[in-house]
């Protein structure tokens, strides 16, 4: 059984406590095992900030962009090795497991080139100028500009248990392209990728030393140690993200905190989708795959589904049929659609959630599926976290519904209709209803209603960190809505947590301290890179 180590101070550690064990999902058999009692997190945070925060602020955006490829491109060199770990810790099928490895190159190899376009801004890679300059007196040397440069502290990312790839890659991409050293800890359960992926870049040499921390298990008292020039961005449950934000070194520090939680995500039929449309294929295909990738175990899943009242049969019907052909069980096997969730907790909180949806939301019913187990891989009787696909549907949703209050994070979600009748074609209604979600990373709207469309979307908006749009026009080549891009913002207000993270170079201002300059323009011009210095 492998022991995973933490990297800390440019070197290998283990914890000397008690150990946790990860599992196979699907069979319930250890498979490794990790430990960080007895770590001095003080002293990992500052070899961090005092070697590789200095190292990474010396290189100039040309060489971090090169940095950032080579770490992209030994992920796809590693793909069918890394593609196996997360079948084997995740349960992901290989379908599943390519969405997350994929992704973590992918976004790594964005973040180049975004790297490489700033290199033509900046070349010394120390000073972005945030926006034009503006005279500030009557006399055009007396001058104001705004800078954005590297902070001097290091960033602590603490990522879920769902993309262990994608949640290291996507997060120490802007980290790293910002210049800040990057502490990353994964969750325990399946960090078996995670710490391969570190192992890869270490043994490669792809970072300068400490620009790149791992930690395999408890954080312990980490979170003490970090101050003022410190950032943190966690992925996780709500309740997590705020005790985070509550921690006496972020209150006393002032640390910035960066937080993306829960989420109802909603997908709204309009009211002019023909059956046998593209359109309508769109809606299904996305509504499934969201429900079955990962389990239904991603953040950006669709968990509700707003649908024209007129509507509701067929689409029930359409996405049982679809959802029913999919087979569950060991996600080696090439024939299955669907795995286990990732732990026996996620199962038992799979089981709750359904229970509470049906019994605090008024009417609501099980139409395809069930919380009973099934033998679904080759542990043995009752072995691994399985469940079915579940839809519900709920006739007569009412605002403080459990629907709309609590996310079950499974291959779960519920069919709702709107009436559709009036001038707006139940535009109002339907925003009324994401509304009540109280926030949310994504949802989609599916039409070519252009009013309609217009309406719902500039309604949910505020609510919303990115809205997706099918229409016929893109009806072959749109991206899934629970795809997260590089170049997109992801994040969003209230339950998602408030936070905001990626969106091309949008995301490397959380790393960066934006400063006023004011004084004699030649000299600002100077000192932001814009002008060469003369003798």
């Amino acid at each position: 059984m492998i022991e995973l180590e933490s990297y800390l101070q440019g070197q290998w550690v283990r914890g000397s406590g008690r150990a946790t064990t990860l599992v196979n999902p699907a069979t319930e058999a250890p498979i490794a095992t990790s430990c960080t009692e007895g770590i001095d997190f003080a002293a990992a945070l500052e070899h961090a900030r005092n070697t590789g925060g200095p190292a990474l602020r010396a290189m100039n955006f040309a060489a971090r962009a090169e940095m950032l490829r080579s770490l992209s491109r030994s992920i796809h060199s590693h793909r069918d090795e890394l593609i196996g770990l997360a079948i084997e810790n995740g349960g992901n099928t290989r379908s599943d497991a390519k969405f997350d490895i994929d992704g973590a190159s992918l976004t790594l190899a964005a973040y180049a080139d975004i790297a490489t376009e700033l290199a033509k801004e900046a070349p010394s890679g120390a000073v972005l100028v945030d926006g034009a300059g503006f005279q500030l007196a009557r006399s055009p040397r007396l001058f104001g500009t705004h800078l954005y440069v590297p902070r001097e502290g290091v960033a602590v990312h603490i990522n879920a248990f769902n993309f262990p790839a994608w949640g290291l890659a996507e997060k120490a991409a802007v980290a790293l392209c910002a210049g800040v050293p990057v502490v990353s800890k994964p969750a325990s359960s399946t960090a078996l990728v995670a710490h391969r992926l570190v192992k890869l870049f270490v043994e490669e040499k792809l970072v300068p030393e400490g620009a790149l921390s791992f930690i395999a298990g408890s954080p312990g008292n980490l979170l003490d140690h970090l101050r003022g020039q410190d950032v943190l961005a966690f992925t996780g449950a709500g309740t997590t993200g705020a005790a985070l934000r509550a921690g006496r070194a972020v209150r006393e520090h002032s640390v910035r905190v960066n937080v993306e939680a829960d989420s109802l995500n909603a997908a709204v039929l309009g009211p002019d989708v023909a059956d046998d449309s593209e359109v309508m294929n769109l809606f299904l295909t996305d509504v499934v795959r969201d429900m079955t990738q990962k389990t239904g175990q991603k953040c950006t899943a669709i968990r509700r589904i707003y649908v024209p009242a007129n509507k509701v049969a067929t689409v029930l019907e359409r996405l049982g049929e679809r959802l029913g052909a999919i087979k569950v069980g060991d996600p080696s096997r090439d024939d299955v659609g669907m795995g286990p969730l990732a732990t026996a907790q996620q199962l038992a909180d799979v089981r709750a959630g359904i229970t509470k949806l049906l019994t605090e939301t008024s009417g609501g019913r099980i139409v395809l599926g069930s919380t009973n187990p099934i033998a679904g891989g080759d542990g043995g009787a009752g072995k691994g976290f399985f469940i079915s696909p579940v839809l519900l549907h709920v006739a007569s949703p009412k605002p403080d519904d459990a629907v709309h209050t609590h996310e079950v994070f499974g291959p779960v979600a519920t069919v709702m209709p709107y009436a559709s009748e009036g001038a707006d074609h139940g535009a109002a209604a339907v925003v009324r209803w994401v509304a009540a979600g109280g926030g949310g990373l994504v949802s989609s709207v599916y039409s070519d209603d252009k009013s309609f469309v217009r309406a719902v979307v500039l309604g949910i908006a505020p609510y919303h960190g990115r809205v997706t749009i099918g229409s016929s026009k893109i009806a072959t080549q749109a991206i899934p809505p629970g795809t997260v891009l590089a170049q997109l913002v992801h994040g969003g207000p209230g339950r998602a947590g408030g936070g905001e993270e990626l969106g091309g170079r949008r995301g490397l201002s959380f790393y960066l301290q934006r400063v006023a300059l004011q004084g004699d323009r030649a000299l600002l011009e100077l000192i932001s890179g814009q002008r060469e210095a003369t003798s």
